[in-house]
């Protein structure tokens, strides 16, 4: 049973390093994006090793890896259209600026819903909205993918829309 284990992980291997770039380049093809490909390819990968006693190749195991590839790019391009599409549909609530200034409360209450974000949700957010860092520079300093990034911020701003209508900024 080891060996078979250690010879299914050596041929994972050499299907993983011999396919990996040439997969990067597929994704990347179609994404624009080459963080994103990474992640496409890797996802490939580990979705290949869980489902590897169930897969049937009928074809070249590269054959078929192209294939995933490109379905799973073409999918992450709709999830990224659909996810932007979301947020220009978002109606953000305008309040008077000066009116919002002028209630005492309404900034200790925007700092407590800020305060009510997970703390790695918090910290991404902050950064880009109020650091005004771009997500790629999130990113890189979080060692996380620019997708987390984007859905983080989507998160947060679903959370504080929520909170804050429950609180409701007017009343004060």
């Amino acid at each position: 049973m080891k060996n078979q284990l250690n010879n299914e992980a050596d041929n994972f291997e050499f299907l993983f390093n011999s396919n990996y770039q040439f997969l990067c380049l597929i994704s990347l093809a179609i994404v624009k994006d080459k963080d994103v490909a990474k992640d496409i390819v890797q996802d490939f990968f580990v979705s290949y090793w869980q489902k590897r006693n169930s897969i049937l190749i009928k074809i070249s195991f590269r054959a078929y890896a192209v294939k995933a590839v490109k379905n799973l790019s073409l999918l992450a391009i709709k999830k990224v259209e659909k996810e932007n599409s979301l947020f220009k549909n978002m109606s953000i609530q305008k309040y008077d600026e000066q009116e919002f200034i002028d209630k005492p409360n309404s900034r200790s209450i925007v700092l407590e819903a800020l305060n009510k974000l997970p703390l790695k949700r918090r910290e991404i957010f902050i950064s880009a909205i109020i650091n005004g860092h771009s997500y790629n520079e999130i990113a890189e300093s979080k060692d996380i993918s620019i997708n987390t990034v984007k859905t983080q911020i989507k998160r947060s701003y679903t959370f504080l829309r929520s909170y804050l209508e429950k609180v409701d900024l007017r009343s004060f």
